[in-house]
Protein backbone atom coordinates (compact mmCIF):
# COMPACT_ATOMS: atom_id res chain seq x y z
CA UNK A 1 0.00 0.00 0.00
CA UNK A 2 2.76 2.37 0.81
CA UNK A 3 4.35 1.63 -2.47
CA UNK A 4 1.15 2.35 -4.36
CA UNK A 5 0.58 5.64 -2.54
CA UNK A 6 4.11 6.66 -3.26
CA UNK A 7 3.55 6.34 -7.02
CA UNK A 8 0.20 8.31 -7.03
CA UNK A 9 1.46 11.38 -5.18
CA UNK A 10 3.35 12.91 -8.12
CA UNK A 11 0.27 12.46 -10.35
CA UNK A 12 -1.97 14.37 -7.93
CA UNK A 13 0.63 17.12 -7.60
CA UNK A 14 0.97 17.50 -11.38
CA UNK A 15 -2.80 17.69 -11.81
CA UNK A 16 -3.09 20.41 -9.17
CA UNK A 17 -0.33 22.41 -10.82
CA UNK A 18 -2.03 22.19 -14.23
CA UNK A 19 -5.36 23.32 -12.80
CA UNK A 20 -3.74 26.27 -11.06
CA UNK A 21 -1.98 27.33 -14.25
CA UNK A 22 -5.24 27.18 -16.21
CA UNK A 23 -6.99 29.34 -13.64
CA UNK A 24 -4.21 31.91 -13.75
CA UNK A 25 -4.36 32.03 -17.56
CA UNK A 26 -8.14 32.50 -17.48
CA UNK A 27 -7.83 35.32 -14.95
CA UNK A 28 -5.21 37.11 -17.04
CA UNK A 29 -7.38 36.81 -20.17
CA UNK A 30 -10.39 38.27 -18.39
CA UNK A 31 -8.29 41.07 -16.98
CA UNK A 32 -6.95 41.97 -20.42
CA UNK A 33 -10.47 41.89 -21.90
CA UNK A 34 -11.73 44.18 -19.13
CA UNK A 35 -8.86 46.61 -19.65
CA UNK A 36 -9.62 46.68 -23.39
CA UNK A 37 -13.36 47.19 -23.08
CA UNK A 38 -13.19 49.80 -20.33
CA UNK A 39 -11.66 52.69 -22.38
CA UNK A 40 -13.83 51.81 -25.38
CA UNK A 41 -16.93 51.95 -23.18
CA UNK A 42 -15.84 55.25 -21.65
CA UNK A 43 -15.21 56.72 -25.12
CA UNK A 44 -18.65 55.61 -26.31
CA UNK A 45 -20.25 57.09 -23.19
CA UNK A 46 -18.45 60.40 -23.73
CA UNK A 47 -19.52 60.46 -27.40
CA UNK A 48 -23.17 59.86 -26.46
CA UNK A 49 -23.11 62.57 -23.80
CA UNK A 50 -21.53 65.08 -26.16
CA UNK A 51 -23.93 64.16 -28.96
CA UNK A 52 -27.05 64.55 -26.81
CA UNK A 53 -25.71 67.74 -25.31
CA UNK A 54 -24.90 69.30 -28.70
CA UNK A 55 -21.14 69.26 -28.08
CA UNK A 56 -20.21 67.66 -31.39
CA UNK A 57 -19.96 70.05 -34.32
CA UNK A 58 -21.79 68.63 -37.35
CA UNK A 59 -20.66 70.70 -40.39
CA UNK A 60 -23.91 70.16 -42.28
CA UNK A 61 -26.08 71.03 -39.29
CA UNK A 62 -23.92 74.01 -38.44
CA UNK A 63 -24.24 75.31 -42.00
CA UNK A 64 -27.98 74.87 -41.90
CA UNK A 65 -28.31 76.62 -38.53
CA UNK A 66 -26.18 79.48 -39.80
CA UNK A 67 -28.20 79.77 -43.00
CA UNK A 68 -31.59 79.64 -41.34
CA UNK A 69 -30.53 82.13 -38.68
CA UNK A 70 -30.37 84.83 -41.36
CA UNK A 71 -33.71 85.80 -42.93
CA UNK A 72 -33.80 84.55 -46.49
CA UNK A 73 -30.41 82.90 -46.08
CA UNK A 74 -28.74 86.05 -47.36
CA UNK A 75 -25.45 85.37 -45.62
CA UNK A 76 -23.45 84.01 -48.52
CA UNK A 77 -20.82 82.44 -46.28
CA UNK A 78 -23.39 80.13 -44.71
CA UNK A 79 -25.60 79.17 -47.63
CA UNK A 80 -25.78 75.49 -48.36
CA UNK A 81 -26.72 73.17 -51.16
CA UNK A 82 -30.46 73.43 -51.87
CA UNK A 83 -32.37 70.74 -50.06
CA UNK A 84 -29.85 70.23 -47.25
CA UNK A 85 -32.24 71.89 -44.83
CA UNK A 86 -34.83 69.26 -45.62
CA UNK A 87 -32.34 66.52 -44.82
CA UNK A 88 -31.20 68.21 -41.63
CA UNK A 89 -34.70 68.11 -40.19
CA UNK A 90 -34.14 64.38 -39.70
CA UNK A 91 -30.88 64.88 -37.83
CA UNK A 92 -30.00 62.96 -34.64
CA UNK A 93 -31.09 65.95 -32.60
CA UNK A 94 -34.64 65.62 -33.93
CA UNK A 95 -34.85 62.15 -32.36
CA UNK A 96 -34.42 63.36 -28.80
CA UNK A 97 -38.13 63.12 -28.23
CA UNK A 98 -40.38 60.62 -29.94
CA UNK A 99 -43.34 62.89 -29.30
CA UNK A 100 -41.83 65.86 -31.11
CA UNK A 101 -43.87 65.90 -34.34
CA UNK A 102 -42.91 69.42 -35.33
CA UNK A 103 -39.73 68.22 -37.00
CA UNK A 104 -41.68 65.73 -39.08
CA UNK A 105 -43.96 68.50 -40.23
CA UNK A 106 -41.02 70.65 -41.22
CA UNK A 107 -39.37 67.84 -43.13
CA UNK A 108 -42.18 67.89 -45.70
CA UNK A 109 -41.68 71.59 -46.44
CA UNK A 110 -39.14 73.01 -48.89
CA UNK A 111 -36.33 75.06 -47.42
CA UNK A 112 -33.91 76.66 -49.85
CA UNK A 113 -31.31 79.38 -49.36
CA UNK A 114 -33.21 82.30 -50.90
CA UNK A 115 -36.83 81.54 -50.03
CA UNK A 116 -38.77 81.21 -46.79
CA UNK A 117 -41.84 79.32 -47.99
CA UNK A 118 -43.28 77.36 -50.91
CA UNK A 119 -44.50 80.53 -52.65
CA UNK A 120 -40.91 81.47 -53.53
CA UNK A 121 -41.72 85.17 -53.48
CA UNK A 122 -39.38 87.67 -55.07
CA UNK A 123 -36.73 88.93 -52.67
CA UNK A 124 -35.82 92.42 -53.86
CA UNK A 125 -32.67 92.42 -51.73
CA UNK A 126 -30.99 89.69 -53.77
CA UNK A 127 -28.09 90.85 -55.92
CA UNK A 128 -27.55 90.56 -58.77
CA UNK A 129 -31.09 90.46 -60.15
CA UNK A 130 -31.41 87.77 -62.79
CA UNK A 131 -34.24 87.15 -65.24
CA UNK A 132 -34.90 84.36 -67.71
CA UNK A 133 -36.93 84.76 -70.89
CA UNK A 134 -38.34 81.86 -72.88
CA UNK A 135 -40.78 81.08 -75.68
CA UNK A 136 -42.76 77.97 -74.85
CA UNK A 137 -45.79 75.87 -75.67
CA UNK A 138 -45.09 73.26 -72.96
CA UNK A 139 -47.37 72.12 -70.15
CA UNK A 140 -47.08 72.62 -66.40
CA UNK A 141 -45.35 69.25 -65.98
CA UNK A 142 -42.34 70.74 -67.75
CA UNK A 143 -42.59 74.47 -66.99
CA UNK A 144 -43.02 74.30 -63.19
CA UNK A 145 -39.97 72.08 -62.43
CA UNK A 146 -37.91 74.15 -64.87
CA UNK A 147 -39.01 77.44 -63.32
CA UNK A 148 -38.70 76.53 -59.63
CA UNK A 149 -35.35 74.87 -60.16
CA UNK A 150 -34.04 78.19 -61.46
CA UNK A 151 -35.73 80.03 -58.61
CA UNK A 152 -33.64 77.85 -56.28
CA UNK A 153 -30.56 79.01 -58.22
CA UNK A 154 -31.44 82.65 -57.52
CA UNK A 155 -33.42 83.71 -60.60
CA UNK A 156 -36.10 86.18 -59.51
CA UNK A 157 -38.03 87.03 -62.69
CA UNK A 158 -39.36 85.09 -65.68
CA UNK A 159 -40.72 86.49 -68.94
CA UNK A 160 -42.76 83.68 -70.50
CA UNK A 161 -43.89 84.12 -74.10
CA UNK A 162 -46.56 81.45 -74.32
CA UNK A 163 -48.62 79.85 -77.06
CA UNK A 164 -50.19 76.46 -77.71
CA UNK A 165 -50.71 74.40 -74.56
CA UNK A 166 -48.91 76.94 -72.36
CA UNK A 167 -51.42 79.64 -73.36
CA UNK A 168 -54.55 77.66 -72.43
CA UNK A 169 -56.50 79.08 -69.44
CA UNK A 170 -55.93 76.05 -67.21
CA UNK A 171 -52.16 76.43 -67.52
CA UNK A 172 -51.61 80.14 -68.02
CA UNK A 173 -53.66 81.10 -64.94
CA UNK A 174 -51.29 79.01 -62.82
CA UNK A 175 -48.27 80.70 -64.37
CA UNK A 176 -49.81 84.15 -63.84
CA UNK A 177 -50.24 83.43 -60.13
CA UNK A 178 -46.53 82.77 -59.46
CA UNK A 179 -44.56 85.70 -57.98
CA UNK A 180 -41.99 87.12 -60.38
CA UNK A 181 -43.60 85.65 -63.51
CA UNK A 182 -44.79 87.76 -66.45
CA UNK A 183 -46.83 85.89 -69.05
CA UNK A 184 -47.03 87.34 -72.56
CA UNK A 185 -49.53 85.83 -75.00
CA UNK A 186 -49.09 85.59 -78.75
CA UNK A 187 -52.09 87.69 -79.69
CA UNK A 188 -52.79 89.51 -82.93
CA UNK A 189 -51.94 92.74 -81.17
CA UNK A 190 -48.55 91.37 -80.11
CA UNK A 191 -47.75 90.22 -83.65
CA UNK A 192 -48.68 93.63 -85.04
CA UNK A 193 -46.34 95.31 -82.57
CA UNK A 194 -43.49 92.93 -83.34
CA UNK A 195 -44.03 93.49 -87.06
CA UNK A 196 -42.86 97.07 -86.44
CA UNK A 197 -39.62 95.97 -84.79
CA UNK A 198 -36.38 97.46 -86.07
CA UNK A 199 -35.11 93.90 -86.54
CA UNK A 200 -36.99 93.62 -89.84
CA UNK A 201 -34.98 96.52 -91.27
CA UNK A 202 -31.61 95.06 -90.32
CA UNK A 203 -29.47 92.38 -91.91
CA UNK A 204 -28.22 90.27 -89.01
CA UNK A 205 -31.38 88.11 -88.86
CA UNK A 206 -32.52 88.42 -92.46
CA UNK A 207 -31.29 84.98 -93.58
CA UNK A 208 -33.87 83.40 -91.26
CA UNK A 209 -36.89 85.42 -92.45
CA UNK A 210 -39.88 83.84 -94.19
CA UNK A 211 -38.90 80.22 -93.65
CA UNK A 212 -40.99 77.56 -91.89
CA UNK A 213 -40.66 75.57 -88.66
CA UNK A 214 -37.34 76.01 -86.82
CA UNK A 215 -36.41 79.12 -88.80
CA UNK A 216 -39.74 80.73 -87.93
CA UNK A 217 -39.24 79.80 -84.27
CA UNK A 218 -35.75 81.28 -84.34
CA UNK A 219 -37.07 84.63 -85.59
CA UNK A 220 -39.93 84.55 -83.08
CA UNK A 221 -37.50 83.88 -80.23
CA UNK A 222 -35.35 86.83 -81.31
CA UNK A 223 -38.35 89.17 -81.41
CA UNK A 224 -39.43 87.96 -77.97
CA UNK A 225 -35.92 88.43 -76.60
CA UNK A 226 -35.94 91.99 -77.92
CA UNK A 227 -39.10 92.71 -75.93
CA UNK A 228 -37.72 90.94 -72.87
CA UNK A 229 -34.70 93.27 -72.84
CA UNK A 230 -37.02 96.25 -72.41
CA UNK A 231 -38.99 94.50 -69.67
CA UNK A 232 -35.77 93.49 -67.92
CA UNK A 233 -34.48 97.05 -68.02
CA UNK A 234 -37.77 98.43 -66.69
CA UNK A 235 -37.74 95.83 -63.89
CA UNK A 236 -34.21 96.77 -62.83
CA UNK A 237 -32.65 93.45 -63.80
CA UNK A 238 -28.86 93.07 -63.88
CA UNK A 239 -28.63 89.96 -66.09
CA UNK A 240 -30.85 88.37 -68.72
CA UNK A 241 -30.73 84.79 -69.96
CA UNK A 242 -32.64 83.15 -72.80
CA UNK A 243 -33.33 79.51 -71.99
CA UNK A 244 -35.71 76.89 -73.39
CA UNK A 245 -37.87 74.88 -71.01
CA UNK A 246 -35.89 71.71 -71.78
CA UNK A 247 -32.67 73.31 -70.51
CA UNK A 248 -31.32 73.73 -66.98
CA UNK A 249 -28.40 75.84 -65.81
CA UNK A 250 -25.74 73.82 -64.00
CA UNK A 251 -23.66 76.32 -61.94
CA UNK A 252 -20.59 74.14 -61.38
CA UNK A 253 -17.52 75.98 -60.17
CA UNK A 254 -19.42 78.48 -58.03
CA UNK A 255 -18.83 78.68 -54.29
CA UNK A 256 -22.43 77.57 -53.80
CA UNK A 257 -24.97 75.85 -56.03
CA UNK A 258 -26.20 79.19 -57.33
CA UNK A 259 -26.38 81.10 -60.60
CA UNK A 260 -26.56 84.25 -58.51
CA UNK A 261 -23.21 83.51 -56.88
CA UNK A 262 -21.71 82.58 -60.24
CA UNK A 263 -22.68 85.93 -61.78
CA UNK A 264 -21.79 87.86 -58.63
CA UNK A 265 -18.18 86.76 -59.15
CA UNK A 266 -18.07 87.93 -62.81
CA UNK A 267 -15.79 90.98 -63.31
CA UNK A 268 -17.72 94.23 -63.94
CA UNK A 269 -16.16 94.75 -67.38
CA UNK A 270 -17.70 91.51 -68.72
CA UNK A 271 -20.84 91.97 -70.83
CA UNK A 272 -21.70 88.36 -71.63
CA UNK A 273 -21.09 84.97 -70.05
CA UNK A 274 -21.24 81.85 -72.23
CA UNK A 275 -22.39 78.53 -70.79
CA UNK A 276 -21.26 75.56 -72.93
CA UNK A 277 -24.04 72.99 -73.19
CA UNK A 278 -24.02 69.34 -72.13
CA UNK A 279 -26.47 67.01 -73.87
CA UNK A 280 -28.66 64.45 -72.13
CA UNK A 281 -27.70 60.84 -72.84
CA UNK A 282 -30.69 58.68 -72.00
CA UNK A 283 -30.25 55.06 -70.98
CA UNK A 284 -33.86 53.91 -71.46
CA UNK A 285 -36.56 54.35 -74.06
CA UNK A 286 -39.37 54.86 -71.52
CA UNK A 287 -38.30 58.12 -69.85
CA UNK A 288 -41.34 60.09 -68.66
CA UNK A 289 -39.79 62.87 -66.56
CA UNK A 290 -36.30 63.73 -67.91
CA UNK A 291 -35.45 66.20 -65.12
CA UNK A 292 -35.72 63.47 -62.46
CA UNK A 293 -34.79 60.38 -64.51
CA UNK A 294 -31.75 61.45 -66.56
CA UNK A 295 -28.37 61.65 -64.85
CA UNK A 296 -25.92 61.02 -67.71
CA UNK A 297 -24.74 63.82 -70.00
CA UNK A 298 -22.29 64.18 -72.85
CA UNK A 299 -19.75 66.94 -72.22
CA UNK A 300 -19.19 69.85 -74.53
CA UNK A 301 -16.06 70.14 -76.65
CA UNK A 302 -15.09 73.25 -74.67
CA UNK A 303 -14.84 71.20 -71.48
CA UNK A 304 -12.73 68.35 -72.90
CA UNK A 305 -9.10 67.91 -73.89
CA UNK A 306 -8.86 68.12 -77.69
CA UNK A 307 -7.12 64.74 -78.03
CA UNK A 308 -9.84 63.08 -75.93
CA UNK A 309 -12.63 64.70 -77.95
CA UNK A 310 -11.29 63.81 -81.38
CA UNK A 311 -9.76 60.52 -80.21
CA UNK A 312 -13.15 59.24 -79.00
CA UNK A 313 -15.24 61.03 -81.61
CA UNK A 314 -16.43 57.90 -83.41
CA UNK A 315 -17.52 56.09 -80.22
CA UNK A 316 -19.22 59.23 -78.91
CA UNK A 317 -21.07 59.96 -82.17
CA UNK A 318 -22.41 56.41 -82.76
CA UNK A 319 -23.03 56.89 -86.50
CA UNK A 320 -25.14 59.99 -85.92
CA UNK A 321 -24.46 63.07 -88.09
CA UNK A 322 -22.61 64.95 -85.34
CA UNK A 323 -21.07 64.61 -81.87
CA UNK A 324 -24.25 66.08 -80.35
CA UNK A 325 -27.72 65.21 -81.56
CA UNK A 326 -28.61 68.90 -81.74
CA UNK A 327 -26.80 72.18 -81.05
CA UNK A 328 -23.38 72.45 -79.40
CA UNK A 329 -22.70 76.20 -79.10
CA UNK A 330 -24.25 76.71 -75.66
CA UNK A 331 -26.30 79.61 -74.34
CA UNK A 332 -25.31 82.97 -72.91
CA UNK A 333 -26.37 85.41 -70.22
CA UNK A 334 -25.99 89.14 -70.87
CA UNK A 335 -25.59 92.11 -68.61
CA UNK A 336 -28.62 94.38 -69.05
CA UNK A 337 -27.32 97.65 -70.50
CA UNK A 338 -27.98 100.26 -73.17
CA UNK A 339 -28.12 99.13 -76.81
CA UNK A 340 -28.32 95.43 -75.91
CA UNK A 341 -29.95 93.27 -78.57
CA UNK A 342 -30.43 89.54 -79.20
CA UNK A 343 -28.16 87.76 -81.62
CA UNK A 344 -30.35 84.73 -82.20
CA UNK A 345 -31.51 82.38 -79.46
CA UNK A 346 -27.97 81.45 -78.33
CA UNK A 347 -26.21 84.82 -78.01
CA UNK A 348 -26.64 88.51 -77.30
CA UNK A 349 -24.99 91.48 -78.96
CA UNK A 350 -24.86 95.26 -78.68
CA UNK A 351 -25.73 97.86 -81.32
CA UNK A 352 -22.84 100.11 -80.33
CA UNK A 353 -19.99 97.79 -79.41
CA UNK A 354 -18.66 94.27 -79.53
CA UNK A 355 -19.52 92.72 -76.14
CA UNK A 356 -16.71 91.58 -73.87
CA UNK A 357 -17.50 87.91 -73.25
CA UNK A 358 -16.10 85.05 -71.22
CA UNK A 359 -16.74 81.32 -71.46
CA UNK A 360 -17.13 79.36 -68.23
CA UNK A 361 -14.77 76.43 -67.64
CA UNK A 362 -17.06 74.34 -65.42
CA UNK A 363 -20.64 75.66 -65.48
CA UNK A 364 -22.90 74.47 -68.28
CA UNK A 365 -26.40 74.34 -69.71
CA UNK A 366 -27.91 70.86 -69.45
CA UNK A 367 -29.93 70.26 -72.62
CA UNK A 368 -32.53 67.48 -72.32
CA UNK A 369 -32.98 66.83 -76.03
CA UNK A 370 -34.90 63.87 -77.45
CA UNK A 371 -34.94 62.52 -73.91
CA UNK A 372 -38.43 61.07 -74.37
CA UNK A 373 -39.47 58.81 -77.23
CA UNK A 374 -42.51 61.04 -77.76
CA UNK A 375 -40.15 63.89 -78.72
CA UNK A 376 -39.87 62.30 -82.15
CA UNK A 377 -43.54 62.72 -82.93
CA UNK A 378 -43.95 66.07 -81.15
CA UNK A 379 -41.35 67.65 -83.43
CA UNK A 380 -43.00 66.06 -86.44
CA UNK A 381 -46.41 67.42 -85.48
CA UNK A 382 -45.11 70.99 -85.19
CA UNK A 383 -43.85 71.21 -88.78
CA UNK A 384 -45.66 70.81 -92.06
CA UNK A 385 -42.66 70.04 -94.26
CA UNK A 386 -42.47 67.09 -96.61
CA UNK A 387 -40.37 64.18 -95.29
CA UNK A 388 -37.74 64.41 -98.03
CA UNK A 389 -34.04 65.21 -97.72
CA UNK A 390 -34.45 68.39 -99.72
CA UNK A 391 -37.59 69.76 -98.11
CA UNK A 392 -36.47 69.19 -94.51
CA UNK A 393 -33.60 71.60 -95.14
CA UNK A 394 -36.20 74.38 -95.34
CA UNK A 395 -37.49 73.48 -91.86
CA UNK A 396 -34.53 72.35 -89.78
CA UNK A 397 -31.02 73.75 -89.29
CA UNK A 398 -29.41 70.62 -87.83
CA UNK A 399 -28.87 67.26 -89.50
CA UNK A 400 -30.20 65.07 -86.70
CA UNK A 401 -33.47 67.04 -86.53
CA UNK A 402 -33.89 66.42 -90.25
CA UNK A 403 -33.28 62.67 -89.94
CA UNK A 404 -35.60 62.39 -86.93
CA UNK A 405 -38.37 64.24 -88.77
CA UNK A 406 -38.15 61.93 -91.76
CA UNK A 407 -38.23 58.80 -89.57
CA UNK A 408 -41.16 60.09 -87.52
CA UNK A 409 -43.06 60.94 -90.71
CA UNK A 410 -42.47 57.72 -92.65
CA UNK A 411 -41.80 54.83 -90.22
CA UNK A 412 -44.16 52.65 -88.20
CA UNK A 413 -44.21 52.88 -84.40
CA UNK A 414 -42.02 49.78 -84.12
CA UNK A 415 -39.54 51.14 -86.65
CA UNK A 416 -39.43 54.50 -84.85
CA UNK A 417 -38.74 52.79 -81.54
CA UNK A 418 -35.98 50.70 -83.08
CA UNK A 419 -34.43 53.81 -84.64
CA UNK A 420 -34.69 55.69 -81.33
CA UNK A 421 -32.94 52.90 -79.46
CA UNK A 422 -30.14 52.77 -82.02
CA UNK A 423 -29.50 56.52 -82.34
CA UNK A 424 -30.54 58.02 -79.01
CA UNK A 425 -30.58 55.44 -76.18
CA UNK A 426 -27.23 54.46 -74.66
CA UNK A 427 -27.77 50.74 -74.15
CA UNK A 428 -24.23 49.39 -74.59
CA UNK A 429 -22.79 49.14 -71.08
CA UNK A 430 -19.19 48.67 -72.25
CA UNK A 431 -19.27 51.78 -74.46
CA UNK A 432 -20.86 53.82 -71.66
CA UNK A 433 -18.23 52.69 -69.16
CA UNK A 434 -15.41 53.52 -71.57
CA UNK A 435 -16.73 57.01 -72.33
CA UNK A 436 -17.44 57.71 -68.66
CA UNK A 437 -13.85 56.79 -67.79
CA UNK A 438 -12.53 59.03 -70.57
CA UNK A 439 -14.70 61.93 -69.38
CA UNK A 440 -16.80 62.20 -72.55
CA UNK A 441 -19.86 61.17 -70.56
CA UNK A 442 -20.44 62.37 -67.03
CA UNK A 443 -22.94 61.84 -64.22
CA UNK A 444 -24.75 64.90 -62.85
CA UNK A 445 -27.29 64.38 -60.07
CA UNK A 446 -27.77 67.85 -58.57
CA UNK A 447 -30.73 69.01 -60.74
CA UNK A 448 -32.42 65.66 -60.21
CA UNK A 449 -32.09 65.99 -56.43
CA UNK A 450 -33.35 69.59 -56.33
CA UNK A 451 -36.37 68.97 -58.55
CA UNK A 452 -37.28 65.74 -56.78
CA UNK A 453 -37.11 67.58 -53.44
CA UNK A 454 -39.38 70.31 -54.80
CA UNK A 455 -41.83 67.74 -56.08
CA UNK A 456 -41.93 65.74 -52.84
CA UNK A 457 -42.34 68.88 -50.76
CA UNK A 458 -45.56 69.72 -52.60
CA UNK A 459 -44.41 72.98 -54.20
CA UNK A 460 -45.92 72.24 -57.61
CA UNK A 461 -49.23 70.96 -56.29
CA UNK A 462 -49.47 73.96 -53.94
CA UNK A 463 -48.98 76.37 -56.85
CA UNK A 464 -51.71 74.68 -58.89
CA UNK A 465 -54.21 74.46 -56.03
CA UNK A 466 -53.55 78.04 -54.96
CA UNK A 467 -54.16 79.34 -58.48
CA UNK A 468 -57.37 77.33 -58.77
CA UNK A 469 -58.85 78.72 -55.55
CA UNK A 470 -57.67 82.31 -55.73
CA UNK A 471 -58.03 83.32 -59.37
CA UNK A 472 -61.53 84.02 -60.62
CA UNK A 473 -62.24 83.89 -64.32
CA UNK A 474 -62.91 87.61 -64.44
CA UNK A 475 -59.65 88.45 -62.70
CA UNK A 476 -57.77 86.05 -64.93
CA UNK A 477 -59.08 87.58 -68.17
CA UNK A 478 -58.37 91.03 -66.81
CA UNK A 479 -54.79 90.05 -66.02
CA UNK A 480 -54.32 88.77 -69.58
CA UNK A 481 -55.53 92.06 -71.05
CA UNK A 482 -53.39 94.09 -68.68
CA UNK A 483 -50.32 91.95 -69.38
CA UNK A 484 -50.67 92.21 -73.15
CA UNK A 485 -51.32 95.95 -73.03
CA UNK A 486 -48.29 96.68 -70.89
CA UNK A 487 -46.03 94.40 -72.92
CA UNK A 488 -47.20 95.91 -76.19
CA UNK A 489 -46.32 99.34 -74.85
CA UNK A 490 -42.88 97.99 -73.93
CA UNK A 491 -42.47 96.69 -77.46
CA UNK A 492 -43.29 100.08 -78.93
CA UNK A 493 -40.81 101.79 -76.63
CA UNK A 494 -37.94 99.54 -77.66
CA UNK A 495 -36.13 101.91 -80.06
CA UNK A 496 -36.99 105.03 -78.06
CA UNK A 497 -33.98 104.70 -75.77
CA UNK A 498 -31.67 105.31 -78.72
CA UNK A 499 -31.59 108.25 -81.07
CA UNK A 500 -32.19 107.84 -84.78
CA UNK A 501 -28.61 108.71 -85.61
CA UNK A 502 -27.31 106.10 -83.16
CA UNK A 503 -29.47 103.47 -84.80
CA UNK A 504 -28.23 104.33 -88.28
CA UNK A 505 -24.57 104.31 -87.29
CA UNK A 506 -25.01 101.01 -85.50
CA UNK A 507 -26.60 99.43 -88.57
CA UNK A 508 -23.67 100.54 -90.72
CA UNK A 509 -21.19 99.35 -88.13
CA UNK A 510 -22.74 95.90 -87.70
CA UNK A 511 -24.11 95.38 -91.18
CA UNK A 512 -21.94 92.29 -91.75
CA UNK A 513 -22.97 90.66 -88.46
CA UNK A 514 -25.27 87.65 -88.67
CA UNK A 515 -27.33 86.02 -85.93
CA UNK A 516 -25.69 82.94 -84.45
CA UNK A 517 -27.90 79.90 -85.16
CA UNK A 518 -27.79 76.58 -83.29
CA UNK A 519 -24.47 75.08 -84.36
CA UNK A 520 -23.16 71.53 -84.18
CA UNK A 521 -19.91 70.87 -82.27
CA UNK A 522 -16.71 70.56 -84.34
CA UNK A 523 -16.51 67.42 -86.46
CA UNK A 524 -13.62 65.23 -87.59
CA UNK A 525 -13.12 67.35 -90.71
CA UNK A 526 -12.19 70.19 -88.35
CA UNK A 527 -9.87 68.11 -86.16
CA UNK A 528 -6.63 69.46 -87.63
CA UNK A 529 -7.77 73.07 -87.37
CA UNK A 530 -8.81 72.74 -83.72
CA UNK A 531 -5.78 70.74 -82.58
CA UNK A 532 -3.43 73.33 -84.09
CA UNK A 533 -5.01 76.19 -82.10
Amino acid sequence: MKSTHHHRAPLISASSSSSSSSQNHSFVSRLLLLLTLLPVSLACLAFILQWRGGGLADPASASVRSSTSVPGGSDLNHEVFPGMETVSSVSPKSHQSSSDCSNLARSSSPSFPYYADWKFGVDTSLKPKICITTSTSAGLDQILPWMFYHKVLGVSTFFLFVEGKAATPSISKVLESIPGVKVIYRTKELEEKQAKSRIWNETWLSSFFYKPCNYELFVKQSLNMEMAIVMARDAGMDWILHLDTDELIYPAGAREYSLRRLLLDVPPNVDMVIFPNYESSVERDDIKDPFTEVSMFKKNYDHLPKDTYFGMYKEATRNNPNYFLTYGNGKSVARVQDHLRPNGAHRWHNYMKTPNEIKLEEAAVLHYTYSKFSDLTSRRDRCGCKPTKEDVKRCFMLDFDRSAFIIASTATDEEMLSWYREHVVWGDKDVKTKLLRKGILTRIYSPMVVIQALKESGVFSSVVSSASTNLSKKKFLSSIHKSNSSRSTASESLPSKESKSEGISARHLLEAESAIPPLSPPGMEQARFFTED
